[in-house]
């Protein structure tokens, strides 16, 4: 039993986090939220829109410092996409 144990230790890596990646974090669960909310309030003038901008840019430091190109895309995308969105309905 303990050499099971000993074994199952060596592959994990025990690291901490830095503060970049702590900070980008939080960042991206509150992005997400904006996101997540953005659904519900599109109807009501362009709060929607806006909380959909909001969420885009904080979750757009999660993905970079996790190398997620592709997500970086899509982020830069809905900020780009909804912008468009606000300055033709204002």
């Amino acid at each position: 039993m303990v050499k099971d144990k000993k074994f199952f230790k060596k592959l994990v890596k025990d690291r901490r986090l830095t503060v970049n990646e702590r900070l980008s974090g939080r960042l991206g669960y509150m992005g997400t939220a904006f996101i997540m909310i953005g659904p519900y309030i599109l109807n009501y003038g362009n709060l929607g829109a806006i909380s959909y901008i909001v969420g885009g840019i904080l979750c757009t430091p999660q993905v970079v410092v996790a190398k997620q190109w592709n997500l970086v895309a899509v982020n830069v995308n809905v900020i780009i996409g909804y912008m468009i969105y606000l300055i033709n309905n204002s």
